[in-house]
């Protein structure tokens, strides 16, 4: 099967998939480049501009949130949890290093902590006039149900595992599985692509587990095991698709602006 994306892996993601998809794409790369690196050779004049056949996706995270169980960090996924005062610094340093890129479309999920990301990248793109903000459901954080309000140990560690690895027969009451919710963010993704012109770039403001959809679906990883892909808040993406074919320029890659370690302790 041929790789269907050009991967700049970071150290992390390569030791996690050490067996499967660092082997898979050792015949494409010469170099498994780190996190630095990446840092320095795909950002500003050194990332390629956009084929005149391709589309740009740029996938921002939000930034660091207020945990709603305080310092006993519980789960709390699609609900509409404010952020932090770090994590809206957070999101003005990933729209200011966007403001370097022209965005034909900014897109978010319709929960506030993505909408303020997502305001913030559109008032720092100073060379686009009328550019205004799209928000599609399918791009709204995974659905943790009856979890919500729960840390990881009150629910048990082994139940979670089983979920991240996409056993259905887990799934919190009243939330969603893995699948269900790679589904919909992919439907979600398609609908971007789909009003985007060749050419040009857009930006998605949206979460941790969705993040991981649409960038697992790049690397070709299964959605049972996506969860081992790091995204830091407020972290940057980006992937051109020529097609139906993805190219991981970067992956989450946060701008250094000086800013104190994010506390991303529960999702």
């Amino acid at each position: 099967m041929l790789l269907r994306a050009t991967l700049f892996l970071t150290a992390s993601l390569a030791s996690g998939f050490s067996h499967g998809l660092a082997r898979r794409a050792s015949t494409n790369l010469s170099v498994m480049m780190s996190h630095k690196t990446i840092l320095q050779n795909s950002f500003g004049t050194a990332l390629p501009a956009v084929a005149p056949t391709a589309k740009r996706l740029f996938l921002v995270r939000h930034g660091e949130v207020i945990n709603p169980g305080g310092e006993k960090a519980v789960l709390y996924g699609s609900m509409d949890v404010s952020l932090s005062k770090l994590g809206e610094q957070e999101a003005q340093a990933a729209g200011a290093f966007l403001s370097q890129f022209g965005l034909s479309k900014v897109f978010s999920s319709p929960l506030s902590r993505a909408i303020y990301g997502a305001n913030e990248v559109i008032k720092r793109q100073e060379k686009v006039t009328d550019l205004e903000l799209t928000i599609l459901e399918g791009f709204k954080e995974l659905d943790r149900g009856d979890w919500c309000g729960l840390t990881k140990e009150e629910i048990g560690i082994a139940l979670m595992s089983r979920f991240d690895a996409c056993d259905e027969s887990v799934t919190p009451a009243n939330g969603e599985s893995m699948p269900a919710l790679k589904s919909r963010v992919m439907k979600a993704h398609r609908s971007a692509l789909s009003l985007m012109n060749p050419g040009n770039a857009a930006c998605i403001v949206s979460h941790l587990q969705v993040t991981r959809c649409i960038l697992s679906e790049a690397l070709e990883i299964p959605t049972n095991e996506m969860t081992k892909l790091n995204v830091a808040t407020a972290s940057v993406t980006c992937i051109d698709y020529e097609g139906d074919t993805p190219c991981v320029r970067f992956q989450s890659v946060k701008p250094d602006v000086g800013l104190i370690a994010s506390k991303d302790r529960a999702n």
